[in-house]
């Protein structure tokens, strides 16, 4: 069975009790066990993580070829910030699907400009946590395509 990594930037810990108006009130675990049973449908293992650090965050993505076929990225607040991630994404070789809970576009002008998007398979925003759903379906899609 092949397997995706779904990684989860910063403050996305606090899921659930962090403005919910926004963010709704599922939380991370809610969003994992989401994950897990989106990828039973689709055949593909998970690998759920989440860090603070963007360090860690591209590490886990280095670490990604030769482990999992495809990646599911929510990258937080250094989607609009990091171009250290963003190069990440661009030179692992994976397909990535970029994920947001709320509809980056309809928020904050900073919010709307994505660094990893340009290098992404694509992006899935604003269906809240369904949107993982839809980014493994999605990532699944393309690889068996």
């Amino acid at each position: 069975m092949s397997s995706i990594l779904v990684l989860n930037g910063p403050n996305l810990n606090l899921l659930g009790s962090r403005e919910p108006a926004i963010y709704g009130t599922a939380t991370l675990a809610d969003i994992r066990a989401i994950c897990e049973e989106a990828g039973a449908r689709a055949g593909l293992a998970i690998d759920f993580r989440q860090s603070n650090h963007e360090g860690v965050l591209i590490d886990a993505l280095h670490e990604a070829p030769g482990r999992h076929a495809g990646v599911v990225l929510n990258a937080g607040a250094y989607t609009h910030s990091s171009i250290a991630l963003r190069d990440a994404v661009a030179a692992i070789g994976l397909p990535v699907v970029e994920v947001h809970l709320s509809n980056i576009h309809a928020r904050e002008p900073f919010r709307r400009h994505s660094h990893v998007g340009p290098v992404a398979l694509g992006m899935i925003c604003g269906f809240g946590p369904h949107g993982y759903a839809l980014a493994i379906e999605a990532l699944g899609a393309h690889l068996t395509g």
